[in-house]
């Protein structure tokens, strides 16, 4: 979707817009037709140097000329595409830009260089509340491929309402009229946005900053008086994690085995599960593991933000390493220039490349792990850990380890950007006021 010539989509008839579909400035939304406008980095040309142009059914839904909404899109093209770097980044940025241009060319009217502090504030309340038929059920690819084409898929809305894992497993469906948004996701649509006119005044395409001007984002967004709670599992669940995983080893060695390593390296060396799939960024590989001059024995990964750290290895991840190596039929440990995927696949060369497809193995552990607690009588701690995430893997290795190790050693492994995000995972403090309120009388008598 580049060059001189509009982007090549094409709609269903399903999708084909009907007129009017434009609402007047001010004027309510109405049921408009959506497309998509941003596709994926890999089908992204580089907008720097071969321009990018919307495509002729974006541009049957606005009045807005297309000179205009060109030199809009190459704006937010190349804004987007410098943040290529991570997909995680450019993927959150591009849900935030698309959002607000959706808004303003659509609903508004709106180029760029015409948004002032009141229509941002005006989309804060879209947001919070957007039309039904802007929210999606489920999270779909924005583009499909046909006929060599890159179709814009009809099932894709900008807003999407999902139900929990627990609620989901209970039969609960989502439900447009359900929509919430969250505080995290306020702060970062408040956070993309002011990033993104900061970049347009840097380029000249617009004068002010309109976030900036927003003065009072408090009656936005809460502020917590203390610092919120770190979700991790507890050493109850842990424990049940890992039995779980060795009850099983012999029923499919290869896919347990596999499940009992992913595991410990999220726990035992913090690792996001980014850090574990291969993609064009990094492929972490067996040599990742290696021995410094003192016999040190370090793993090294590109983190958030494309940095490279060095995690220390611990005696014990060191024990699950060799343990899952044995059972490769690879040596004890790695020696230089072992290029053997750090995850690979089952069937299939390389290494595993999908998060999701690591989520879903993490799961599998989970539930298993579910089940004993509740054959055990341990409903809470069952009911707890059905709502875990994989995240929470690496919450609970941090939070287990900056009880004993200096938090500068915890915050230089975990690769967080300052010793306040590790302060998060102390928890003593309040632990102790907990105790300290514990003996509080209603009645005094």
């Amino acid at each position: 979707m580049h060059g001189n010539k509009s982007a090549t989509i094409r709609l269903s008839d399903s999708q084909a817009p009907t007129c009017p579909i434009f609402p007047l400035r001010g004027s309510s939304v109405t049921a408009q037709k959506l497309v998509p406008i941003f596709d994926n980095l890999n089908y992204m040309a580089n907008p720097f140097r071969q321009g990018f142009n919307v495509s002729e059914p974006t541009l049957a839904l606005t009045t807005i000329p297309a000179n205009a909404l060109n030199a809009d899109a190459l704006c937010c093209a190349q804004f987007l595409y410098t943040y290529r770097g991570s997909l995680d980044t450019f993927a959150s940025y591009r849900r935030e830009i698309e959002r607000f241009v959706q808004w303003c060319w659509f609903v508004e009217g709106l180029c760029l260089s015409e948004v002032r502090r009141q229509h941002i504030e005006a989309f804060v309340h879209f947001c919070q509340a957007p039309p039904l038929s802007w929210i999606g059920v489920k999270s779909v690819q924005r583009f499909q491929n046909g006929d060599g084409l890159r179709i814009a898929n009809p099932a894709w809305r900008p807003f999407v309402v999902k139900v929990s894992k627990r609620d989901h497993r209970l039969g609960a469906d989502p439900d447009p009229k359900q929509y919430d948004l969250s505080q995290s996701a306020l702060q970062a649509l408040f956070s993309v946005l002011s990033t993104f006119f900061n970049y347009l005044i840097q380029e000249e395409a617009v004068a002010l900053n309109p976030v900036a001007q927003i003065r009072q984002k408090g009656k936005f967004l809460r502020k917590r008086q203390a610092v919120s709670t770190v979700r991790r599992l507890s050493e109850a669940q842990w424990h049940e994690v890992l039995m779980a995983i060795e009850a099983v080893l012999h029923e499919d060695p290869d896919k347990w085995q596999r499940s009992l390593f992913i595991v410990s390296c999220l726990f035992g060396l913090y690792l996001r599960i980014s850090e574990l799939a291969a993609s064009d960024r990094w492929q972490p590989e067996m040599e990742h593991f290696w021995k410094d001059a003192q016999g040190n024995w370090w793993f090294t990964t590109v983190g958030k933000g494309n940095k490279e750290r060095d995690i220390s290895v611990s005696d014990a991840m060191l024990t699950a390493l060799r343990r899952y190596r044995q059972y490769l039929g690879l040596t004890p440990l790695p020696l230089i220039g072992d290029h053997t995927p750090l995850i690979a696949k089952i069937r299939g060369k390389g290494g595993i490349a999908s998060t999701r497809q690591i989520r879903f193995i993490v799961q599998e552990c989970f539930d298993l792990a579910t089940l004993r607690l509740k054959a055990q009588g341990e409903s809470e701690e069952a009911a707890a850990l059905e709502t875990a995430t994989v995240h929470w893997l690496r919450h609970t290795g941090i939070s287990e380890d900056v009880k004993t190790r200096p938090r500068e050693h915890v915050r230089d492994d975990a690769g967080h950007g300052s010793s306040a995000i590790t302060d998060r995972y102390i928890d003593v403090e309040r632990q102790a006021r907990h105790a300290s309120a514990r003996a509080k009388k209603i009645n005094p008598t």
